[in-house]
């Protein structure tokens, strides 16, 4: 009982923090090194890939989508997409997807005369899958070794982290009140039943 119980405790978390990894805004430090428009059939992956531009038709199983290809100071590749969020989630309220790709565009740099940017985005990289972060904006920094403080994550994590103590500890309130009271009660009343059974029916 025991091992189930840790399992479904570990399972739990790490979907908890898998959902939060993937949602919660990250940066990346990089030079755009080109951006494009292509044709995207989503099929087993469309669960990481948002919904068509706001105001063009939703029906269409196949769409084209802007791509930004970057490159870290460490020489790593990253390709973002760059596709509207709406209404949606998560909830990024991204109806910019034209305008930040221009944006993109416009900084793109090379390797003799690098422009770094930070590019905001969420979502995972997966090859296998063709899965694609999407970005959220891109604006230009210093150098690669800026470093971002992430404050609306920590705002975030603190205020989940309250909720769940505040939840735990209104839980364990409740468990020790009404919970636990009735198990002794029902424990009590197997014992005396016992008692009685061996009273009844034991050998004397």
């Amino acid at each position: 009982m025991t091992y189930v119980k840790w399992t479904v405790i570990v399972v739990f978390w790490a979907c908890v923090f898998a959902f939060l990894h993937y949602t919660l805004p990250q940066h990346d430090i990089a030079r755009v090194t080109d951006t494009y428009e292509k044709r995207v059939d989503p099929g087993e992956n469309r669960w990481f890939w948002a919904q068509a531009d706001v105001g063009s038709d939703g029906t269409l199983q196949n769409r084209d989508v802007f791509f930004i290809q970057t490159r870290r100071a460490n020489d790593s590749v990253m390709v973002f997409r760059n596709e509207d969020t709406g209404w949606s989630w998560p909830p990024y309220f991204k109806f910019d997807t034209s305008n930040l790709q221009a944006e993109a565009a416009d900084l793109r740099s090379t390797a003799d005369a690098p422009q770094w940017v930070a590019i905001k985005h969420y979502g995972w990289r997966n090859e296998l899958l063709s899965v694609f972060p999407n970005a959220i904006s891109v604006r230009p920094v210093e150098g690669p070794e800026v470093r971002i403080i992430p404050w609306v994550n920590i705002l975030i994590l603190l205020t989940l982290a309250a909720v769940f103590w505040a939840i735990w500890v209104r839980w364990r309130r409740f468990r020790a009140a009404r919970i636990d009271p009735a198990l002794d009660a029902v424990g009590d009343k197997i014992d005396d039943g016992g008692s009685w059974f061996k009273k009844r029916f034991g050998k004397s």
